[in-house]
């Protein structure tokens, strides 16, 4: 990368990061939203400890994860008509409660009912990535330092699914079972605090508009980003499991974690360079271009034949998640009307938490009945299903439910 371009990409996000406050609620979600990547991670790792019952482990954190899926969104339309000082508190409260009720009712060996009872309202988490999303979007609409603001916050959403499990894991480990999903319980009150104090950078609850639906999903767009998002859910959760399995098979479990590495940096970068860009093509000519390089660039998942060839396989592949990412983004906040831009936001993220287990299962399934390539073979059908629904976009545009944005 060259000095000019360099200096470019810093004036880019220093540009952005100049508004008051910006620096503060950014700051402040990423320490609310690291919890989310450790959580669930570390009720696996404190059950198989504690108990060494890897099927609880991973039946308890598939409930997590349904649950977060079914609630967060119904917390985000609660932010978006109430505020998000009205709302995160309590959301985070209840999710705090029922989560180290967990904790404290696994240490006092409860029955396993009681376990699963506990972990649903735990799914009361906010996404706090929508949330500073939002607060972005009130800043700068329409103007295009938005489309770098979302790009800074989907390194940031890389940063804290790659950092998030490793401190998880490592604290529970190291000190005691509980001490993963303890920390993340921590942070995520520290953050939500932190983020919920700052009022002046805080979007305006907008008035309800009448003939306006209760949710987003009324919107063809919406469902195929959505759709678009668990597709992109389900490479990641396979390139999960697949960097541990295929380094299990080459003898060098060590390297998993390189590799993830490897996967989350070329997706930063490409993303940082991206969001620093401004392509004259339509947001829906965009998306297509980039899913259909998501295509491309994954089947060289499946010609790995040694952990150097995975590196480089996942450095192609991680290259082009972020800019894919960055646009489905600024794609819901042309669509949705401002009063629901939280709701929108969540159910994208929903979508890809939801992806992520299911390709993390089924990768799994496919790994222990046939082999690695065979987890890599449902990642390229992922990608290319996804390049498939995007085309569905030109099908029927549904100009009438769009407003100006400032990324088009």
């Amino acid at each position: 990368m060259s000095e000019s371009t360099n200096k470019g990409l810093l004036s880019a996000y220093r540009e952005i990061f100049a508004a008051p406050g910006s620096v503060a609620f950014s700051a402040a979600g990423f320490v609310a939203r690291l919890p989310i990547a450790m959580i669930g991670i570390g009720i696996v790792t404190m059950i198989s400890q504690l108990r060494g019952d890897y099927a609880l482990a991973g039946a308890l954190a598939a409930v997590f994860a349904l649950s977060s899926a079914i609630i967060a969104p119904a917390v985000s339309r609660a932010v978006d008509r109430f505020g998000q000082r009205a709302v995160l508190p309590i959301a985070a409260a209840v999710s705090v409660t029922a989560i180290g009720a967990l904790l404290l009712a696994v240490r006092m060996e409860a029955p396993d009912w009681l376990l699963f009872v506990l972990v649903v309202p735990g799914g009361a988490t906010p996404t706090i990535g929508a949330m500073i999303r939002a607060r972005w979007v009130a800043i700068y609409v329409g103007k295009p330092q938005l489309r770098t603001a979302f790009a800074f916050e989907s390194v940031v959403d890389e940063l804290c699914f790659v950092a998030g499990p490793v401190i998880s894991v490592g604290l529970s480990i190291g000190l005691f079972p509980e001490a993963g999903p303890l920390a993340g319980l921590i942070l995520l009150v520290t953050g939500t605090l932190l983020l919920v104090i700052q009022r002046g950078t805080e979007p305006k609850v907008h008035p309800r508009r009448p003939g306006r639906g209760r949710s987003v999903l009324g919107n063809h767009v919406m469902w195929i980003v959505i759709v678009i998002m668990v597709m992109l859910g389900t490479i990641f959760g396979v390139i999960d499991v697949g960097a541990i399995a295929f380094t299990q098979e080459q003898n060098s479990p060590g390297s998993a974690t390189l590799v993830l590495a490897l996967f989350a940096g070329g997706s930063g970068i490409a993303g940082l360079i991206f969001g620093s860009m401004h392509p004259a093509r339509s947001l829906r000519g965009q998306l297509m271009i980039a899913s259909s390089a998501v295509a491309v660039l994954s089947v060289p998942l499946l010609l790995v034949g040694n952990v150097a060839a995975l590196a480089g396989a996942y450095v192609l592949a991680g290259a082009t998640v972020a800019p894919t990412l960055i646009i489905a983004t600024a794609l819901v906040e042309q669509i949705v009307p401002p009063e629901k831009l939280t709701e929108g936001m969540t159910l994208t993220v929903t979508g890809l938490g939801v992806g992520v287990a299911l390709g993390s299962a089924l990768a799994g399934q496919l790994i222990d009945r046939y082999d690695v390539s065979s987890a890599y073979m449902l990642a390229v059908g992922a990608a290319v299903a996804a390049s498939i629904v995007t085309a569905c976009l030109f099908v029927k545009p549904s100009a009438s439910t769009a407003r100006p944005s400032s990324i088009e």
